[in-house]
């Protein structure tokens, strides 16, 4: 069964008329006749009475016209995506952020393709770190951004490092060690801590906080930083906290004294996989963003008074990573 007996068969239908169907399709009548023949043939049933002054479609013809329709209606639709993705009106773009990451990170370089990509489709999912790099190998995503606790990474994964970051303390406003610059590890080893758990790797920045033999009072636990959040401002303790992720307006951060605690966060791509129009301009705008302009202050509004600065400076890049 091919598409054109299809739209023929379905011309027909709708005309009841051989020479109008014939002239719908832009075709002669003797192949329009031949084409909806085979289609007749292949289904094993005549489609059409074929009267003088009258035509007609059989029962087996008005019960296999609803889903000849629908399966031309889903390839012309194929066709129509596929045109505008070559075109690069459709730009599909699937990121997986990593449990620890925020959205955040991703506000101003999508900003910046979507000026140049109109069609841009962004998909964001959150996932553990450890899931990334499957995610990526087999597809599902086409971008991944984690922070450098993944482990060894296969060699099929490319990685570039975004931007250093400090872990910050987060506590409510009101905490009296909301008072301080900054926070001892004496301090901090005497307080009720919520910590992040779930993924491989969770606990390695108390190793870098405290002296060897202190661990600290772990009195709640959960997965997701927004979730983490609402406890550390219900007064249940205090958590690290990302310095790009922005958070209620209820609570603060403070940086721990001689900053101890810092991470690199990365994006990762499958290497030698061709790249899509969408995730080539996202690479490349990458590794040529501001990161640190973008992100909001650390217990102020969003600095994002310069973005558009930063964008337009970056327009070339990009135009050169769409063209």
């Amino acid at each position: 069964m091919e598409l054109h007996q299809i739209r023929y068969f379905l011309a027909l239908a709708r005309s009841l008329n051989f020479t109008r169907a014939a002239e719908m399709c832009n075709v002669t009548q003797p192949a329009l006749t031949k084409a909806v023949q085979k289609l007749e043939l292949e289904l094993g049933g005549v489609l059409i009475h074929r009267e003088r002054q009258l035509t007609q479609l059989t029962d087996l013809g008005k019960l296999v016209l609803p889903m000849l329709e629908r399966a031309y209606g889903a390839a012309e639709s194929v066709h129509t995506l596929a045109v505008g993705f070559q075109r690069k009106e459709i730009a599909p773009l699937k990121i997986a952020l990593a449990t620890c990451v925020s959205a955040a990170i991703v506000e101003a370089p999508l900003i910046e393709i979507a000026r140049f990509m109109p069609g841009l489709q962004v998909e964001l999912v959150e996932e553990e770190p450890a899931a990334l790099s499957e995610l990526l190998l087999d597809g599902t995503v086409n971008a991944a951004i984690s922070s450098n606790d993944l482990g060894e990474l296969p060699v099929r994964i490319d990685h570039w490092t975004l931007f250093e970051e400090r872990l910050l303390v987060l506590m409510p406003r009101e905490s009296p060690l909301a008072k301080s610059p900054a926070l001892s590890t004496d301090v901090l080893a005497k307080a009720t801590w919520l910590e992040r758990v779930g993924h491989e790797g969770a606990s390695e920045p108390w190793r870098n906080l405290f002296p060897p033999g202190v661990e600290p009072h772990i009195g709640h636990r959960g997965r997701r930083l927004a979730h983490l959040q609402h406890m550390v401002a219900a007064g249940l303790g205090l958590m690290l906290w990302p310095e790009h992720a922005p958070h209620l307006p209820s609570l603060v951060t403070r940086p721990v004294a001689n900053d101890p605690l810092r991470r690199n966060v990365q994006l990762l791509a499958v290497a030698g996989r061709r790249y899509s129009p969408a995730l080539e301009a996202l690479v490349k705008i990458a590794r040529v963003h501001d990161w640190r302009g973008g992100f909001p202050a650390p217990d102020g509004p969003a600095a994002n008074a310069d973005l558009e600065d930063q964008c337009d400076s970056q327009g070339e890049e990009l135009r050169l990573a769409t063209a």
